[in-house]
């Protein structure tokens, strides 16, 4: 026990002096080798080395090394104090030195103070709390080193028991008293009484606090045994931490040391170098300080400036000098009390000058589109018009095109009602006083009219020159600005990746260079250079400074200036870093090629006007043919002027004009229709005479020119006789005269086509109508005996039928040439259209055949009626086959000379087929066979005179009649 009291009391002092900050030195490991541990060194070693590598110098940083009780390795009381010794040796210090050791007197040191112990009462009224504390753990907590693995385990076992104890409400990291659930738990209420209170309330509140004292010894023991087995930690940590302040206290001295030597230093070789550089500082800030005044002085004259600029229409330049301004006051000169109204002052003359331009730039548009077409085309004040147009874009005034595009709408109008009040001057036929003049316009003639027109058209062409021309100064503005910027973005990029060092070390130069010689003036002051006023250059207010720099310095700004390719000075480099965007500029452009297709569109829509207001009474769908085509050649002509002009295509003028077309080919197909009816009624289908001119349009057809002829005035065409057949392609077509009339039609379809070609698919559509319409009347009035009743014929005749029939291959003839010549005036999409004349040639071939089918009916009859009487008797040949011989000799008379040989040929065989048919039938009925009998013989003899009849007709003589198929085979 005494043992333990002993190691207990010892540790409780080692413990509160370590608590405390008391400085131990741990013991030699001579005395303690089994406890020693060598400590952490927490402080950064001093240099060491060979002694001949030690200068004799003064250290900045430590002074030489010299032994002191500090560096001692033993501390004698922590040895003769060891908490670890069971049992204090007794003979330390005599067994040695003998027992007058121990007993001998000690004299006091003359060098240390007396202390009391009043000296250490303030440390123990600190430490009373923590010793009581610790008084209470010692004969709880064993020594460390007489713990055993298994009493270890134990106690460690014993102590979680005991905190176990400890309810989990203590143990949590949120506790609280002050939440109202942990108090309630903590402290019940039910355990204290509200007023007054029993013996019972007393013994519950007073086991209540035991409990609670018992938790807190348990954790205060469970503390306390944590850090009785970490007690080396603490030593090695106090021991390293009055190391590092030892260290830290030499550190300061050398520093001290370091900082009055530097201070002399300072007062020995700075003070005047650095009074040298304060004065140069000074004298450039004087200078700065007067190049800033110089530049106020220069900044006065901006308004006077801005006026006498404004007075001679210099807008680029006033805006570029109030820019500037603007950018000097704000950087060089921001703040200065005496210009804080300027700026709001540059402003407002900046939008007056934004004004300024709007209603110059109107004005400019006015004159230039209101002075007389005839005058040269040439731009009007072209600088002027760069000036303004630079100006606006400048300013961002992007939509001025919209002033010029309302000036022009105004001026289109204007140019149409000077024509028309020039024209109408000179028509004395109108009263100007009581027609208004759109009815003056109706009332004039063509001739007039038309010259009215053309004079409208050639105006318009000026008109539209004038304004591209106009256009064509703005867009190239717009490029140009927008080139410019591209190709000093493309050099400063190509600058930037091929000296990049070398733009580097420039600007290290500068900046090294400023540095030393004050502040240079911005490069703001320099862009007022371009600028003059009364002779002098405003900048001049600044050559002085400028003039300071060295020439090193001019040198190397200059060779970057001609690498970079760039001015500062330049004011268009400065008008175009404020211009619109590369976007909006490329927007300006294209609007103003826009603007001069709505100038075409605008000029094309007066144009129209004057179309619809001679068209309100119908009087374009009244014309001629060579009238209207007059017009519309005269529009055509305008309409591709325009498109060469503009580099576009109109609809309104076009689309005006092909409605006119529309109705005049309406007037001119019912015309032909109407016509070729009346023609048709009146035709009584006998064979005409062809005209040499009929003659010369189709041989014109033939050689390709599918147009109508000129008129010649030559005797020569009157004095040819009219033929008596249309020769075409070497075959002769015996026509009626409508047909003749027909060709002409088409023709003049055709010609219609080469005129207005615009309108191409309706005449083909109108012709093929025109076409149907005559093989339709045809079949009424040949095939359907209209004819009878129409013009008073007693019968339609084989003659009559076969003139039709040669009409009708004569127009179906001229069909395949007609559809070639459509074909190659047509857009391949547009071909579709060309099946018309499939079916039309269709219904020509149908109604040839129907004729001659009809031509065979009628023989047939005439055969059936003559054969129905036939007798075998004598005499031979019978009156029956003579009578059919006769009828076969009219027929081949009426269509011979009208139909070629070939159909001539076919029409005769099948008209023998037919007579071979009904004379079959009578000999079957009357029972005559090919047997050699008599009756064969007599229907042989009139067999042999039907054929040597026949084959005696001309263009028959070879035909094979192939008479014996009138027997009937034998079976």
């Amino acid at each position: 026990m005494s043992s333990a009291q002993g190691s207990s009391s010892i540790s409780q002092s080692g413990g509160s002096s370590s608590s405390d900050g008391l400085f131990r030195k741990h013991r030699e490991p001579s005395i303690t080798p089994k406890l020693h541990r060598s400590l952490p060194d927490v402080c950064p070693k001093e240099p060491t080395g060979s002694a001949g590598a030690v200068s004799d110098a003064p250290s900045v940083v430590c002074e030489p090394q010299r032994w002191s009780v500090y560096n001692s390795k033993v501390n004698l009381p922590a040895a003769l104090n060891d908490p670890r010794l069971a049992k204090r040796e007794s003979d330390f210090f005599t067994k040695t030195w003998g027992l007058e050791f121990s007993e001998g007197s000690i004299l006091p040191c003359f060098h240390l103070p007396n202390i009391s112990r009043e000296e250490f009462s303030a440390y123990l009224q600190e430490t009373a709390q923590r010793e009581k504390i610790h008084e209470r753990c010692k004969n709880i907590c064993p020594n460390k080193d007489d713990l055993s693995l298994p009493c270890i385990t134990n106690n460690y076992e014993k102590a979680r028991a005991e905190l176990e104890q400890v309810p989990k409400i203590f143990m949590k990291p949120d506790f609280a008293l002050n939440d109202p659930v942990t108090f309630n738990t903590v402290l019940p209420w039910s355990h204290f009484s509200v007023a007054g209170g029993n013996s019972r309330d007393v013994a519950s509140s007073r086991l209540l606090q035991e409990k609670l004292s018992h938790y807190l010894d348990v954790v205060e023991v469970s503390i306390a045994r944590q850090i009785s087995l970490r007690s080396d930690a603490f030593f090695h940590a106090m021991s390293s931490q009055h190391q590092l302040q030892d260290r830290l206290s030499e550190t300061a001295d050398s520093v001290s040391r370091l900082r009055a030597r530097t201070a002399g230093i300072h007062r020995v070789l700075c003070r005047a170098p650095l009074r040298v550089l304060r004065d140069v500082r000074s004298r450039n800030n004087c200078v700065a300080l007067q190049a800033k005044l110089q530049l106020m002085a220069a900044l006065q004259q901006t308004q006077p400036t801005v006026q006498l600029l404004l007075a001679g229409g210099e807008f680029t330049g006033a805006l570029e000098l109030i820019s500037t301004s603007k950018e000097v006051l704000q950087q060089e000169l921001q703040g200065i009390h005496s210009f804080r109204h300027l700026g709001s002052q540059l402003c407002e003359m900046e939008r007056l000058i934004d004004k300024m331009m709007v209603a110059d730039f109107s004005s400019y548009a006015q004159s230039d589109l209101s002075r007389p077409l005839e005058e040269d085309a040439q731009v009007l004040e072209k600088e002027r018009l760069q000036s303004l147009v630079f100006g606006l874009l400048r300013q961002r005034k992007l939509d001025f095109l919209d002033l010029y595009s309302e000036e022009m709408m105004r001026a289109a109008r204007n140019v149409v009602r000077q024509c028309v009040v020039r024209g109408l001057s000179e028509n004395s036929e109108v009263d100007a006083d009581t027609v208004k003049i759109h009815e003056q316009m109706r009332l004039m003639a063509f001739d007039q009219w038309l010259d009215l027109l053309l004079e409208i058209f050639q105006h318009f062409l000026l008109f539209l020159r004038r304004i591209k021309s106009t256009l064509s100064v703005i867009r190239n503005v717009a490029l140009e600005v927008l080139d410019n910027r591209q190709s000093r973005q493309l050099t400063a990029n190509m600058t930037s990746t091929n000296h990049p060092e070398s733009a580097a070390n420039q600007d290290e130069e500068e900046e090294d260079e400023e540095e030393s010689s004050g502040p240079i003036p911005h490069r703001g002051e320099a862009e007022l250079a371009y600028l003059t006023h009364e002779g002098l250059f405003i900048s001049d207010a600044l050559n002085e400074a400028e003039q300071r720099s060295t020439s090193a310095s001019t040198a190397r700004k200059q060779l970057h200036n001609d690498t970079c390719g760039s001015d500062s000075a330049s004011a268009t480099t400065e008008s175009e870093d404020v211009m619109p965007s590369d976007l909006e500029l490329g927007r300006v452009a294209n609007n103003a090629q826009e603007l001069l297709y709505s100038a075409s569109d605008i000029c094309h829509d007066r144009c129209v006007k004057v179309l619809l207001i001679r068209a309100k009474d119908g009087s374009l769908e009244r014309l001629s043919s060579s009238e209207f085509v007059c017009v519309s050649q005269a529009v055509e002509s305008f309409l591709g002027d325009c498109e060469s002009l503009c580099g576009r295509r109109s609809v309104s003028l076009r689309g005006a004009l092909q409605s006119q077309a529309q109705r005049f080919l309406q007037r001119f197909h019912e015309e032909r229709k109407n016509k070729l009816s009346l023609l048709l009624d009146n035709e009584r289908w006998k064979q005409a005479e062809v005209p040499a001119e009929f003659q010369d349009l189709v041989d014109s057809i033939a050689d390709g020119r599918i147009s109508l002829p000129e008129r010649k005035l030559s005797s020569g065409s009157e004095d040819r006789k009219p033929g008596e057949f249309l020769c075409v392609d070497g075959q002769t077509y015996a026509v009626v005269g409508t047909v003749l009339l027909l060709i002409r039609m088409f023709l003049e379809y055709c010609q219609c086509v080469n005129d207005i070609p615009s309108i191409t698919t309706d005449i083909l559509t109108r012709l093929a109508d025109l076409l149907k319409l005559f093989n339709s009347r045809c079949c009424q009035l040949v095939l359907g005996a209209g004819a009878l009743q129409l013009v008073g014929l007693k019968t339609i005749t084989t003659r009559n039928l076969a003139l039709a029939s040669r009409c009708l291959q004569l127009v179906l003839y001229f069909l395949p040439v007609i559809r070639v010549f459509f074909e190659s005036r047509l857009q391949p999409k547009q071909y579709s259209v060309l099946r018309h004349f499939d079916h039309i040639t269709k219904d020509y071939n149908d109604h040839i055949a129907e004729i001659a089918a009809k031509l065979v009916v009628i023989m047939d009859g005439m055969f059936e009626k003559a054969l129905s009487k036939y007798e075998v008797k004598a005499p031979m040949p019978s009156a029956c086959l003579r009578n059919v011989c006769k009828q076969m000799l009219k027929m081949h008379e009426a269509i011979y000379e009208l139909l070629p040989e070939e159909q001539t040929q076919m029409l005769f065989l099948r008209i023998n087929a037919s007579f071979k048919l009904h004379l079959k039938r009578q000999l079957c009925r009357l029972g005559v066979i090919n047997d050699g009998g008599p009756q064969y013989g007599l229907v042989m003899v009139d067999v042999c005179f039907y054929s040597e009849n026949v084959q005696a007709l001309r263009s028959l003589e070879r035909l094979d009649l192939n008479m014996p198929e009138i027997w009937e085979q034998k079976r």
